[in-house]
């Protein structure tokens, strides 16, 4: 099939699933070939013991196209360097660039809401794929596109300048306003934060909207829309569905010594670990423990904190009972069983029903409303 042909039927699987209902948008996507954003290919995971390995997926590859129009994740870097023309085996690393599912990035945008005429900032440009789309539906005049990367930076320059798109681009930590002018109607973010940076409310005007994933080191995320109310302040609500983004390098978790589990107190564990494997308990939890690492999974888990060195890992007794061992200054099962025990009693409700507060003091996140339970985010 064509590019052409592939790009039409992904918009109609999308247009199908409701991922993709506004004409507008969708003639974006049946226009903008993401192939011109992936031009030296992607990395395709391949599962491995005891970690994820990637080999290259090129241009000359059989199903290379078929593969640029999945609604899959492309990853494009590993380690903040390596890419699939660097590659000529599969290899393991850390993922740090990558071209996002499309269902994902056109929800986004129609989730923004922006019209015609208005300005948007798009923190972090990425491949480039998303800043197309936004340059077809309201201009290369009205969006502003920021990089941390200066590789992924070029790259991107080269595909939107390939079809003719003209953004203002700039490369710099997006996370700073120093790169930035100011006075957008919208701000969309496709990297992940542990908190709302002050510098993208300064970005927008009063009644403006920034649309970010709030993330985490235990690697929960939650889409949340923001209402801009005053210098430094905004609120909105958290939206459905499941949204996640590799975190922006500034706010990605510090290096730490290799873990090694040591002794502490040993209780019976009520909450069972292997609740944090599902979306909305991990948020909460994470909510609980905002500097805490999550490794492991299921009922073999280990929370770290990046902090203070306290730890909660769990093991089982004779009796198939759960325990809990925790060291530390900070009781970290504490915290999450207390805040999973609040959020229960808030009738365990879904993460469209937690909401956002900004002051230029605090961030905190709530259920039901303002007045309801709360955890701080670590600004």
């Amino acid at each position: 099939m064509t590019s052409q042909a592939l790009r039409d039927a992904l918009a109609d699987r999308l247009k199908a699933s409701g991922d993709l209902d506004d004409p507008d948008w969708e003639r974006a996507a049946r226009t903008v070939p993401r192939e011109a954003f992936v031009s030296g290919g992607f990395l395709r995971a391949l599962p491995a013991t005891p970690s994820t390995l990637y080999a290259p997926v090129r241009p000359d590859d059989d199903g290379w196209l078929e593969g640029v129009y999945s609604d899959d994740t492309l990853i494009t870097q590993l380690d903040g360097h390596l890419r699939a023309v660097d590659l000529i085996a599969p290899q393991g690393g850390d993922p740090t660039s990558s071209s996002t599912l499309p269902s994902l990035v056109l929800r986004m945008w129609q989730q923004l809401g922006v019209t015609s005429g208005q300005r948007v900032l798009e923190i972090g440009t990425g491949t480039g794929y998303s800043t197309g789309l936004g340059c077809e539906r309201l201009g290369s005049a009205n969006i502003t596109s920021v990089e941390y990367d200066p590789e992924n930076a070029e790259q991107a320059a080269a595909g939107l300048k390939e079809l003719g798109y003209a953004p203002d681009l700039r490369v710099g930590d997006g996370l700073d306003a120093s790169v930035i002018d100011g006075d957008y109607h919208a701000l969309i973010a496709t990297c992940s934060v542990r908190h709302i940076p002050y510098a993208w409310l300064d970005q927008v005007r009063v009644g403006g909207t920034v649309l970010a994933t709030i993330a985490g080191w235990m690697g929960a995320y939650g889409l949340v829309k923001l209402t801009v109310t005053g210098r430094g302040q905004a609120t909105g609500q958290f939206l459905p569905g499941t949204t996640s983004f590799m975190i922006a390098r500034p706010h990605s978790r510090p290096p730490r010594p290799p873990l090694v589990m040591l002794p502490g107190q040993t209780r019976p564990a009520e909450a069972q670990p292997a609740w944090m494997d599902d979306w909305t308990m991990r948020w909460v939890a994470q909510l609980a423990a905002p500097s805490a690492e999550r490794l492991g999974g299921g009922d073999f888990q280990v929370l770290s904190d990046v902090a203070t060195g306290s730890q909660a890992w769990f093991s089982t007794d004779e009796e198939g009972r759960r325990l809990v061992t925790q060291r530390g200054p900070i009781p970290l099962w504490d915290r999450v069983e207390d805040a999973l025990g609040v959020w229960k009693r808030a009738g365990s409700r879904p993460q469209s029903a937690f909401g956002m507060t900004i002051t230029p003091d605090a961030q905190w996140v709530w259920i039901g409303d303002e007045g309801g339970p709360a955890w701080r985010l670590p600004v």
